[in-house]
């Protein structure tokens, strides 16, 4: 429902939109916003309950951090995107019993110039045992 009190179907968004337009203000704004900050930064005129319960939710999900900005939160991003990526892809890993066919899988469906990539990499961070 639009903040007007509309249910127009044509404002809605698809599910991880929301979110995903709420990082990338937070990440344009470079610090922490209210979610009032963020509300008047994000397309679609959305209700300021609605940004709030993003901003929850992705603070549950350790996305964001928040402090205390008098009677709100403030909340910043943990990551750029790429960390919150590789955070995810992390999180994908750890959940998985076996984790060495999950990365074999993966290894075997990276490009050749994403397997250089990868294989450069681990050159550059060597494990030390």
């Amino acid at each position: 429902m639009a903040r007007d009190g509309s249910d127009d179907p044509a404002s809605r968004r698809g599910r991880g939109e929301l979110e995903s337009e709420v990082l990338g203000a937070l990440w344009a704004a470079g610090g922490p916003l209210t979610p009032g900050e963020v509300q008047r930064r994000i397309s679609g005129d959305p209700a300021y309950s609605t940004v709030v319960t993003a901003l929850s939710r992705l603070f549950e999900k350790g996305t964001l951090t928040r402090v205390r900005s008098g009677r709100a939160y403030a909340y910043a991003p943990v990551a750029d995107e790429p960390g919150l990526a590789a955070r995810r892809m992390r999180q994908l890993l750890d959940a998985e019993a076996d984790r060495h066919i999950v990365l074999a899988r993966f290894v075997s469906d990276l490009s050749d110039d994403d397997e250089q990539a990868l294989l450069r990499l681990l050159g550059e961070h060597p494990r030390a045992d």
